[in-house]
């Protein structure tokens, strides 16, 4: 289970990256393209800080972890009856009005989607029924923090037998807690379905190629929401995707903004035209604009791929409160590994 560590390091470590030049526009990355961790910047925070990408991300994992250990283990146990929404809802409450997973005490760099549906669900609003379903809705506050469950669904998946459209299903739900939208939990399944692939690449030690994976992860995606009325009419919003060719898309034509499908298609984007770690969250947080998020979500895919020995030991020794992430991160682990 080294890639669940490989994995959430590899997300923080991209968001850290990206924090202090967050907002920037992507012609002066490239006057000034960033090559190693700084401080200050877009929130005034030391080198290694992490923003509310990370601390969801965490959030999400202690929920997951607690669920499991809450759980009553029946042999023909479903997915959704092992997760338990309501603990990470209340996770995510106690981050943005107690500061609990942050680097220093107190919420930070907080989406609108997120913080709306935090909202809701603080005035009652029940777990799944939180996230807004509006058009302005899709931004990619959901699918910074949606891999845990990829590793939830994969390694629980060698003890009990989920269906894909459990599996699919808790992507959504996971997303719905912020972002109800079909075209979020689309973004968000197709990511975790990726992220099954390099998982099992890893774990059974396949060898296979970034192409490869991601063209598998992407055509299962496809034809599981091509089966599905009720996603199908907003496919057409993942055309690019699907049609496999983001790789050879111009540089230009790669959009770095807070949207889901543009966070979706540069991490695809960034993964394909790099060979590393250092050199793939680089390429995303030299993109410019929301800087963080696209590194958190493409260093999580390409942590899994590369190995946590890929990524520099320095920069995760810069990491605000390394300990902590530690725990939780060996926390989740070990609360998985008791199943196998």
């Amino acid at each position: 289970m080294d890639c669940i560590k490989s994995g959430i390091f590899g997300q923080i470590v991209g968001d850290a990256l990206g924090l202090p030049v967050q907002f920037i526009p992507r012609d002066e990355r490239d006057l000034d393209p960033v090559t190693d961790m700084r401080g200050q910047g877009a929130f005034n925070k030391p080198a290694g800080s992490w923003s509310d990408d990370s601390s969801l991300i965490l959030a999400t994992m202690d929920g997951l972890s607690k669920s499991l250990q809450r759980a009553n283990h029946e042999e023909n146990l479903r997915l959704n009856d092992i997760i338990d929404y309501e603990i990470i809802m209340e996770n995510f409450s106690a981050w943005l009005n107690d500061g609990q997973f942050t680097p220093y005490g107190y919420a930070y760099d907080i989406g609108g989607a997120t913080m709306d549906g935090i909202d809701r669900y603080d005035n009652g609003c029940e777990p799944l029924k939180s996230g807004g379903i509006g058009e302005r809705d899709n931004g990619n506050g959901s699918l910074m923090r949606i891999l845990p469950i990829a590793f939830y669904i994969y390694y629980l998946s060698q003890g009990y037998l989920f269906d894909d459209v459990e599996k699919m299903g808790a992507a959504h739900d996971l997303s719905s807690l912020t972002h109800r939208h079909k075209r979020s939990q689309i973004a968000c399944g197709i990511y975790v379905r990726i992220a099954l692939e390099f998982i099992e690449n890893h774990e059974k030690e396949l060898n296979l190629t970034l192409e490869e994976l991601i063209e598998n992860g992407i055509k299962k995606s496809k034809e599981y929401y091509q089966n599905l009325n009720s996603f199908k009419e907003e496919l057409h919003h993942f055309d690019r995707v699907f049609s496999l060719d983001i790789q050879n898309l111009p540089r230009d034509e790669i959009k770095s903004g807070g949207y889901c499908i543009s966070s979706l298609e540069a991490s695809i984007w960034c993964l394909l035209n790099n060979e590393n770690y250092k050199d793939t969250v680089l390429a995303a947080v030299n993109l410019g604009y929301d800087t963080d998020t696209t590194a958190c979500i493409v260093g999580g895919l390409a942590g899994i791929y590369y190995g946590f020995e890929e990524i520099p030991s320095d920069w995760i020794e810069e990491l605000a409160k390394l300990d902590y992430i530690y725990d939780i991160v060996n926390e989740f682990s070990n609360t998985l590994n008791t199943l196998n």
